[in-house]
C-alpha cells in the first residue's frame, strides 16, 4: 500500500502492520503523522476532553544494584543512599491528599536487603491512608521474586493482598534485549518485564506502559517494543495508557559516553507513530516532564489525550537535570488554551467529579 492509503486506513481504525509503521517512520512528514494521530485521538476520545491526574512520585529508596547507565538518580550500596523514613512518607501522602491527589506512584531502586515482608508492610501502611497505590514497576517485582525465591504470581498476590492497586510501566526502556544488555544488563529482560505485566493483568491489576527512546536503539527496536506491547494488550487488555518519553542524558554514564538529544519535533513524531500503531491502548500521555509545557500542548494534536500527572514530587528525571514543574491550575490552563476541556481522572481513567 502507498503511505497515504496506510495513514487513511489507520485513521479510520484499521490496524497498521510493521511494514506500514516503518514506511510511516521513514517517509511521512510531520504534518501527515499529526493529521493521522489526531484523527485517531478524536475517534477514540470524542468530546474534546484532555485528562490529567493529581499524584506524587515517591521514591522509597535510591539504593539500587541495577547500575543502569541511563539513570542519574540511583546510589550503589555503600554510596550514601537511603530508605525513606515511614513518617516522612506518610507526611508526603497527607500533603498529596490536601492538594487533591488521588494516588501515589511508588517506585524505588532494587535494594539488595529489603525482604518481601518489608514491602508488604509498606503497602499496608500506605493503604491505611485511603489513597490509591500505583506502585512497583516490573523490575522491582522481578527483583522481589529473586530475593524471596517465590514465583512472580505469588509475589504479586502477596502485594495485592496487602493493598497494591495498580502497577506503573517503568523499567521498560526499550523491550529489546540487545539494547537492555548494553544499558541495563542487571535489570530484568524484555521477556521478564512482559511476563510480570501479563501476570499482573491476569490477577486483575491495571497497569501503564512506557518507552524511553532516543539513545542507542534503532527505529526497528522501537517498533519491536511497540509490537510486544500491542501483542500483550491483545491477550489481556490490561494496559490503561502508554507514555513514551525521550532519554534525558545529563549526569548519566550513558550520556557521558555518547551525545544524545531528542528534539521536540523528533518527540512529536514518535508520539504520533505510537498513537498510530497502538490501536488497542486507549490513552496516550504527553510527557511535559521531559518536554516542557509548550511541546506538551502541541502533543495534544499529535495523538495525546492525557496530560499526565501534576507530579507534586519527581526525583528521577530531575536528577538528569530536567526540572519542569506544573501545578493543577497551570495544567488546566494549558489544556484549555490549546482548545480542550481539562478533566481530572483516576488511574483507570474514570473521571473525578469536581467544581473549580
Amino acid at each position: 500500500m502507498k503511505l497515504s492509503a496506510i495513514l487513511v486506513a489507520a485513521a479510520a481504525g484499521e490496524r497498521i502492520d510493521d511494514a506500514g509503521f516503518m514506511l510511516a517512520a521513514e517517509r511521512a512528514d510531520l504534518y501527515e503523522l499529526a493529521f493521522c494521530a489526531d484523527a485517531i485521538r478524536r475517534r477514540l476520545h470524542p468530546g474534546n476532553v484532555v485528562t490529567y491526574v493529581i499524584d506524587r512520585n515517591i521514591n522509597y529508596t535510591d539504593i539500587c544494584i541495577s547500575g543502569c547507565t541511563f539513570c542519574a538518580y540511583y546510589k550503589a550500596p555503600g554510596q550514601g543512599g537511603s530508605v525513606l523514613p515511614r513518617q516522612e512518607l506518610l507526611a508526603k501522602i497527607e500533603e498529596t491528599k490536601q492538594l487533591g491527589g488521588t494516588q501515589i506512584l511508588l517506585q524505588g531502586g532494587l535494594h539488595p536487603d529489603l525482604p518481601l515482608e518489608w514491602y508488604e508492610d509498606l503497602v499496608r501502611c500506605i493503604k491505611a491512608t485511603g489513597i490509591h497505590l500505583h506502585g512497583f514497576s516490573p523490575p522491582e517485582i522481578q527483583h522481589l521474586s529473586h530475593l524471596s525465591g517465590l514465583e512472580i504470581d505469588e509475589v504479586l498476590g502477596r502485594l495485592i493482598g496487602a493493598g497494591l492497586d495498580s502497577i506503573p510501566g517503568g523499567g521498560a526502556e526499550i523491550l529489546s534485549d540487545r539494547v537492555r544488555s548494553r544499558i541495563a544488563p542487571r535489570k530484568c529482560s524484555a521477556d521478564q518485564w512482559l511476563a510480570v505485566m501479563e501476570a499482573a493483568h491476569r490477577q486483575g491489576l491495571r497497569t501503564t506502559a512506557t518507552m524511553m527512546f532516543g539513545h542507542i536503539e534503532t527505529m526497528a527496536e522501537r517498533l519491536e517494543h511497540l509490537r510486544r506491547l500491542r501483542d500483550l494488550q491483545d491477550r489481556t487488555g490490561g494496559f490503561t495508557a502508554f507514555i513514551p518519553w525521550p532519554f534525558q542524558a545529563d549526569n548519566t554514564v550513558l550520556g557521558s559516553q555518547q551525545r544524545f538529544a531528542t528534539s521536540g519535533l523528533a518527540y512529536l513524531r514518535m508520539l504520533a507513530l505510537s498513537r498510530i500503531y497502538l490501536d488497542n491502548i486507549a490513552n496516550l500521555q504527553a510527557s511535559w516532564v521531559t518536554q516542557g509545557p509548550k511541546i506538551a500542548q502541541v502533543s495534544l494534536f499529535f495523538g495525546a489525550n492525557d496530560f499526565g500527572s501534576t507530579m507534586i514530587e519527581e526525583n528521577v528525571v530531575a536528577a538528569a537535570g530536567v526540572s519542569f514543574r506544573l501545578g493543577e491550575e497551570e495544567i488546566r490552563r494549558l489544556v484549555a488554551d490549546a482548545g480542550f476541556t481539562p478533566r481530572q481522572r483516576l488511574m483507570d481513567y474514570r473521571m473525578v467529579e469536581k467544581s473549580l
